[in-house]
């Protein structure tokens, strides 16, 4: 449960814009907290990865169509979209502990009832309500988990704590599909019951967390971004609540790092996969499913080797060089995969592309933690997060058209086309945008360009 989180000249600074440097609290920004959370988003991740896979598979074995499965899929998807926000509020407000600690209890209990429940013969509505439930909580727990990081790690360890919890989304991506498919082999219930076994791991490491997860409570005092009501007081409770909404988007408009990191996340997130569906209607013709997945499992072992080294690229480069040349190194995977004609030359051109984002992922990551505001986390992290979910809803389609228009070369132009964009805005504004600090400024390198911070809550 995680995951990706400019200054223009002449730009006046704006407070939400610039990131809030904090002096750490006691037991914040300490390696074992660190550890804590590596480890707690790779079990977790792990059985998500395991069960998810599977549930489509129960619906099938269970006699329902695969029109059953997707649909579900989408409705789940946008409902976590709209889920996101809601939750981000009281995660942001004082209550991001207990909010990631009851969603993950729910979600154990909601894995646990589907696991019992494979054991007969469930009726279609109780199985659809329990996998609901359990993705809403994953949801839950991901928008109050986004502000964690923050106060958990230390500005100048940022690099170094994103990259950890990339690696461990990456180690799950690879082995947790497999584990589902060998625990659904020997039973049905298997996979439910490992994840529930980890959302309960989950629980227990939020609650394991030393570090002060939240600040003061601040309801009484408007987000900022937010108007304060007028008028009845009546409407005074639902107009503040709707301005802590749209303080989220409002950060992440004003912000520079911000709108750079959204940019970004929506299209690797959409290209991603774009290629993926790319290479699943393009290989599964001709080369069955086995070597589909081979190609697939191939691309996450680069992207998790890549996790492991990016943040000691980062640090050897610096942020800004170290986004240039991963953006623009992009565009070579896309180019070979617009001439591959084979599975081989497809695993090669696709692990290229993982391996080299995630370098990315650890700059903008870093960025995007240490722009938005400490009371502003969750909320910035839920509006991202909707960019690129939204995205990636919109590649299947898009897989499909370019594919049936101009094959796999189609596709893989229309990638490149769109990286070589993103490659010249990105080398134009990354300057400003990932500056590096001043001496005495306090700032890691990556963190945004700007004025002084304002005075932050621990």
């Amino acid at each position: 449960m995680s995951g990706l989180p400019r200054r223009a000249d002449g730009e006046p600074p704006s407070p939400v814009a610039v990131p809030h440097m904090r002096e750490p609290a006691a037991g914040a920004g300490s390696r074992r907290d660190t550890a804590v959370l590596w480890f707690v988003n790779a079990v977790d991740g792990l059985g998500s990865q395991a069960s998810g896979l599977v549930f489509p598979l129960l619906l099938l074995d269970l006699g329902n169509g695969p029109g059953t499965a997707g649909v579900f899929a989408s409705a789940a998807a946008v409902a976590g979209v709209l889920l996101g926000p809601l939750v981000a509020v009281p995660a942001d407000r004082g209550h991001r502990r207990a909010v990631m600690t009851a969603s993950a209890v729910v979600a154990a209990l909601a894995m646990a009832a589907l696991a019992v429940a494979c054991l007969g013969h469930p009726p279609l509505w109780a199985l659809l309500g329990l996998a609901l439930t359990e993705r809403l909580c994953a949801t839950a727990y991901e928008a109050a988990a986004r502000g964690s990081l923050s106060r958990l790690a230390a500005a100048d360890d940022m690099p170094r704590a994103v990259a950890g919890l990339q690696a461990g989304d990456q180690a799950a991506l690879v082995a947790g599909p497999a584990l589902g498919g060998v625990l659904f082999g020997v039973s049905r219930f298997l996979p439910f019951a490992v994840d529930a076994v980890t959302y309960a791991v989950a629980a227990l490491g939020a609650r394991a967390l030393r570090g002060r997860l939240d600040g003061p409570a601040v309801s009484a005092r408007p987000a900022a971004g937010a108007r304060r009501p007028s008028g009845g007081t009546g409407d005074a409770p639902r107009r503040v609540f709707t301005g802590e909404l749209r303080a989220g988007l409002v950060v992440v408009v004003r912000s520079p790092a911000l709108r750079l990191v959204l940019l970004w996340s929506s299209v690797a997130s959409g290209v991603l996969a774009l290629l993926f569906y790319t290479a699943v209607f393009v290989l599964g013709d001709g080369s069955g499913g086995a070597v589909t997945g081979g190609v697939l499992a191939a691309s996450g072992a680069a992207g998790l080797a890549g996790s492991l080294v990016a943040a000691r690229v980062v640090r050897r480069l610096g942020a800004r060089r170290s986004l240039v040349a991963a953006t623009w190194l992009l565009l070579v995977p896309c180019a070979a995969l617009s001439v591959a004609g084979g599975p081989w030359l497809w695993a090669l051109s696709f692990s290229a592309l993982c391996a080299v984002l995630p370098v990315v992922t650890v700059v903008l990551g870093a960025a995007a933690v240490l722009a938005a505001p400490p009371e502003l986390q969750s909320r910035a992290g839920a509006v991202l997060a909707a960019g690129a979910t939204m995205a990636a809803a919109l590649a299947p389609a898009c897989a499909a058209a370019l594919v049936h228009w101009g094959g796999g070369r189609a596709a893989a132009l229309a990638c490149g086309a769109v990286l070589a964009v993103l490659a010249v805005h990105t080398q134009r504004c990354g300057a400003a945008v990932l500056r590096p600090p001043a001496p005495g400024d306090g700032r890691a390198a990556g963190a945004p360009a700007g004025g002084s911070a304002p005075g932050g809550r621990p």
